[in-house]
C-alpha cells in the first residue's frame, strides 16, 4: 500500500466532489462524482456507498478503482489508483455508517467501499504529468 502524502490529504480535504472511475470485467469504464470519499484511520481511501450501481457492480466483478485529487487552489493535482473492497459489516463498516449520519441522517451508507492506494500520479500540467509519486 502506498501511504498518501499530508499534501495529497490536505487536497482530499478541502475538494467537495471526486470523479470515481471503475471498470466491468469487459473494461467498460464507468466514472462517477462522488462526496464521501476521505480517508481513513488505516490509511486507506473509504468511500461510503449511498447510491451506487453501476459502479458498485463493477467493483464486485473487477475490484480496482481511480479518482483524482483536484481543487482550483491546488498547486497541485493527483490521480489515485488502487484495490478496492466492499465492506457491509463490522466496526469499520460501522464508523462509515456514523459518518454518513453525521452529514445527513437519511442517507442509507449501504456499504464501505475501501480503496488501497497502489499508485499515485501527478495530473497537473507541466513536465512531471503523469509521473509517479514518490
Amino acid at each position: 500500500m502506498v501511504k498518501l502524502s499530508p499534501e495529497i490529504v490536505a487536497e482530499m480535504k478541502k475538494q467537495g466532489v471526486f470523479a470515481l472511475a471503475t471498470a466491468s470485467k469487459e473494461g467498460i469504464p464507468n466514472v462517477v462524482p462522488v462526496g464521501m470519499l476521505f480517508v481513513g484511520e488505516d490509511g486507506m481511501v473509504w468511500l461510503v456507498d449511498n447510491f451506487l450501481k453501476k459502479t458498485l457492480k463493477n467493483l464486485q466483478e473487477n475490484p480496482v478503482a481511480s479518482f483524482y485529487v483536484w481543487n482550483p487552489e491546488a498547486k497541485e493535482s493527483y490521480q489515485v489508483k488502487g484495490k478496492a473492497t466492499i465492506v457491509s459489516s463490522g466496526p469499520d463498516y460501522e464508523k462509515a455508517v456514523a459518518f454518513a449520519h453525521s452529514k445527513k441522517e437519511t442517507l442509507p451508507a449501504k456499504n464501505l467501499v475501501k480503496i488501497e492506494p497502489a499508485e499515485v500520479y501527478y495530473t497537473t500540467p507541466g513536465p512531471h504529468a503523469g509521473n509517479i509519486v514518490e
